[in-house]
């Protein structure tokens, strides 16, 4: 089927739904939402037989929907309505949710539905981005495969969404509804700002300057000062709360003039403000049981060494490098048999820190000491042979940060993330990607990954080699399937049969790391000192989040012959322009 899918971002689960649609062997481009003009240009050129907006914030015209069948993924439950779903839920403590997808009609939320899903909210409260890349963008993922099945039925015609439930219309959340104050109990502060992470955070004062926080944790402290700035660690900030503590890992200024319009870590925006502070430090690896921030955390269950870390939309600056590589040192110099380098469940890695490198006094030699840092990284994860290593993408990884463990002996992916093993912001890309990305997916598919500049999911990388084993989706039982994983890897002659041959191989490279790296390094210095593809400039419309300028190329959809499509008659009301029309034979719209 030839489907559209119209988006305000191509973000995580608008990349998952294109690569689902497009492993599935469905005709698929991509829009991005800049105008009402544009939407309807885009989609008359493309003539889709079907729209499909897993992430849209701007309204469908009423031309696209009135002639084409468009459906929206909502994520709230049906009768659910409003801009703020997710927030809402978490803020209130909803103990289940839902996706729906819906018609697209005049009333926003309130068209008929195509298909729907609930699941339970983990606990305690997640953060808004975490419960929309996890459980919403599964459900989303299991409502798009179903809209798909039935825009093929000719005879499907959706439900009226009032016959399935009673709708309730919530209105756009504010930063009167998110307030809080800090004599409140660290559970409510908790929730009320992970229910606005990662945008827009949620407006207080810290350290007598006024910000959006992001990044909460509960804090161990007590007998303190609510509002008082207590301790300060590996970026965040410990503030006091009415009966403890929360950890705030990023902030963002509130005011102009007070900081940079974009998040950063906690301590970098407050700097003298908080000189008088204490740091709380902890070991290169931390101790995983307790119960406090950290970033980095090693434990050891038998001859199996678990490394996990898990930093903020996965951003890695040249700190996190450093004390990530201290981490994989430490790590490697126990007598394990093997170790687990896993990342988080949102993120595993999206390369070097942006936002940090924008907001730096010198932008191009913070990236570059930057880059140099994630190098050292997987330097240790290529050079490492006393443990048979697995480096385990829990989430989702792009540019440097996909590229970053393909140098361990096992590639182990969560089923549903999403790889973007290239480079798309005005950098060649280092992380040793030269040497690495060909030894696993060969010469030519390695540049046709670098120039094409696509998704790839968990599952798609398996056949191509970039990863070695796909495990289950649920975190838990990823966590269970990793840990037999590790546990046959842990067999006493093939482990040593796998070290000796990896060492081996090393020694026998006819050409040294440092060669690859330095080759790497000569492209990057042109483009981050010499600004030769425009690194600067898309670094600081990523960062501050500037709209897109239009669809790029590679994602766009080709230009359909005016007969195609499953244009519908002006004269037909919303509610029967349900009739799906026949598939055909699907022919891919980007290369």
């Amino acid at each position: 089927m030839r489907v559209l899918l119209l988006v305000s971002a191509f973000n995580g689960l608008s990349q998952r739904a294109w690569c689902a649609l497009t492993e599935a062997g469905h005709d698929v481009g991509v829009l991005l939402a800049t105008g009402p003009e544009e939407i309807v240009d885009g989609v008359r050129s493309a003539q889709p037989e079907l729209v499909l907006c897993p992430y849209l914030k701007h309204r469908v015209p009423a031309e696209v929907w009135q002639n084409w069948r468009t459906v929206i993924i909502h994520p709230g439950p049906v009768g659910d309505r409003g801009p703020s779903s997710l927030d809402w839920a978490i803020s209130e403590g909803a103990t289940t949710w839902g996706v729906t997808a819906l018609q697209a009609v005049e009333e926003m939320d309130a068209g008929p539905v195509w298909a729907h899903r609930s699941f339970p909210v983990p606990g305690p409260p997640p953060r808004k981005s975490a419960l929309y890349s996890g459980p919403v963008a599964d459900a989303a993922l299991e409502c798009i495969t179903e809209v798909l099945a039935k825009a093929a039925d000719p005879d499907f015609t959706p439900t009226p969404a009032q016959d399935l439930a009673e709708a309730r219309t919530r209105p756009l959340m504010t930063q009167s509804d998110r307030a809080f104050d800090w004599t409140e109990p660290t559970e409510h502060i908790v929730r009320h700002i992970r229910a606005a992470d990662g945008f827009p955070g949620v407006r207080t004062e810290v350290a007598g300057l006024a910000v959006f926080a992001y990044d909460a944790h509960p804090g161990l402290a007590l007998g303190t000062r609510p509002g008082a700035v207590l301790a300060r660690r590996q970026g965040a900030v410990l503030v006091g709360t009415g009966d403890g503590a929360v950890w705030l890992g990023h902030l963002r200024a509130a005011e102009a003039g007070t900081g940079p319009a974009f998040k950063l870590p906690a301590t970098s925006l407050l700097r003298h403000r908080i000189s008088g502070v204490p740091h709380a430090p902890v070991g290169p690896c931390g101790d995983a049981e307790q119960p406090s921030y950290r970033q980095i955390r090693y434990r050891r269950t038998g001859v199996v060494g678990w490394l996990v870390f898990d930093f903020y939309n996965g951003a890695m600056s040249t700190a996190h490098c450093r004390r990530l590589r201290a981490a994989l040192r430490h790590a490697a110099g126990q007598d394990t048999r093997v170790l687990v380098l896993r990342g988080g469940t949102e993120a595993f890695s999206n390369g070097i820190h942006l936002n940090i490198t924008e907001a730096a006094a010198d932008p191009a030699g913070t990236a570059w000491a930057n880059i140099k840092a994630i190098n050292e990284v997987c330097r240790e994860i290529i050079g490492c042979t006393r443990q048979t290593v697995v480096a385990a993408y829990a989430g989702s990884a792009g540019a440097g940060g996909a590229m970053l463990g393909l140098g361990a002996d096992v590639v182990a992916a969560r089923a549903g993330i999403v790889l973007n093993p290239y480079y798309d912001i005005g950098l060649y890309g280092s992380e040793l990607h030269t040497f690495t990305l060909p030894r696993r997916v060969g010469a030519e598919t390695a540049r046709q990954l670098l120039e094409r500049r696509l998704p790839v999911s968990a599952e798609r990388a398996a056949t191509l080699g970039l990863v070695d084993e796909v495990g289950p989706r649920h975190p838990q039982a990823y966590t269970e399937w990793l840990t037999e994983l590790a546990q046959r890897l842990a067999d006493p002659r093939a482990a040593r049969a796998r070290r000796a041959a990896k060492a081996g191989a090393l020694a026998a490279e006819p050409v040294p790391l440092d060669a690859y790296e330095a080759q790497e390094l000569a492209e990057m210095s042109r483009d981050m000192f010499a600004d030769r593809s425009g690194f600067a400039a898309a670094r600081r419309a990523f960062v501050t989040k500037a709209a897109p300028e239009g669809t790029p190329q590679r994602l766009a959809a080709r230009p359909a012959e005016p007969a195609r499509g499953a244009r519908l008659s002006r004269q037909r009301s919303a509610a029967d322009d349900a009739p799906g029309t026949r598939v055909r034979p699907a022919v891919p719209m980007s290369a």
